[in-house]
């Protein structure tokens, strides 16, 4: 049987590479996508570069909680051995957005979807020997708090620190999620990874997903000193994902600085390492929800 994974966000980006680096390491690869004309795009791009990938999608709407369910219930998988939570969602400017069940955008999407994913996920993830939930958060949120008294940003919003708190909110959740594994002796390990920095300009062309002209490229070239291209983040996730020395509740990033180089583990400090308020992410995820991840 294949060692399958599930990629939210695979359609572009980092999650595009790390969809086609695990498509070429032999692992059957879902894409979970808002928008089948970019998911079938992306498909065509990794059949292209790995040939005789076991690929696929299904459709997906983090912003849209009840639309996970049906996601989940449309799945047709005895088993999931791997879910890589990388889809994300970053507004440069105001004003604020909400999802259609009044939540702040990123905060909705990005924490709240994943988390509400997990939960609807247990009992396949459960079915596998080892399986991995691998949350992809950010180098933003290590210099954040989270606001539990304005927890949607609706007296004060301001769009990266919205963003910076949403990352800190999953990675607090990935951390809580593997103590209350351990602590029912599951198999299932939670991992918590940040790509570091990543940008177009010197990231490899996989059209039709993304092409880089060699202007960009060379325009490019001096950041590579401090941040690398989004096939290089992707690494971390991977790694993550495949390598049977990671052990759950490991922080894994960039070598260099946190961003850049290949993946190392990190020490989990600061904000991260907040055991009291990680526990009240999780009850707070739990109330906006309605959900509870189980692996019990």
């Amino acid at each position: 049987m294949s060692f399958t994974v599930l990629i939210t966000g695979g359609n572009a980006g980092i999650g595009y590479f790390v969809a086609e680096q695990l498509a070429a390491a032999g692992c059957a690869v879902l894409i979970g996508s808002r928008s089948p004309a970019k998911a079938e795009a992306a498909l065509s791009a990794l059949r292209a570069r790995v040939p005789g990938a076991e690929v696929g999608q299904v459709s997906l709407d983090l912003a849209d909680l009840p639309s996970i369910k049906s996601t989940v219930d449309g799945l047709r998988l005895d088993r999931l051995d791997a879910v890589v939570h990388n889809a994300g969602v970053l507004l440069d400017d105001p004003p604020r957005q909400e999802t259609p069940q009044g939540h702040e955008l990123m905060f909705g999407t990005n924490h709240l979807g994943h988390f509400a994913l997990t939960a609807l996920l247990a009992p396949l993830l459960s079915a596998a020997p080892a399986a991995r939930v691998v949350t992809t958060g950010s180098f933003t949120a290590k210099s954040e708090t989270f606001d539990f008294d304005d927890p949607q940003s609706t007296r004060d919003y301001r769009s990266k620190r919205t963003y910076a708190r949403s990352k800190l909110a999953q990675m607090l959740f990935g951390f809580e999620l593997d103590r209350r594994l351990r602590a029912t002796g599951s198999p299932v390990l939670s991992v918590v990874t940040h790509p570091g920095g990543a940008l177009d300009s010197l990231t490899p062309s996989r059209p039709p997903v993304h092409v880089r002209g060699a202007g960009q490229r060379l325009l490019g070239l001096p950041a590579g000193i401090m941040v690398h291209g989004k096939d290089k983040a992707a690494r971390v996730a991977v790694r993550a994902v495949l390598d049977p020395a990671v052990r759950g509740g490991q922080l894994w990033g960039p070598r260099m600085f946190g961003l850049r180089g290949a993946p190392r583990v990190e020490p989990v400090r600061g904000p991260l390492a907040d055991l009291a308020a990680a526990a009240r992410v999780w009850d707070l995820s739990v109330e906006l929800t309605g959900l509870a991840p189980d692996f019990g």
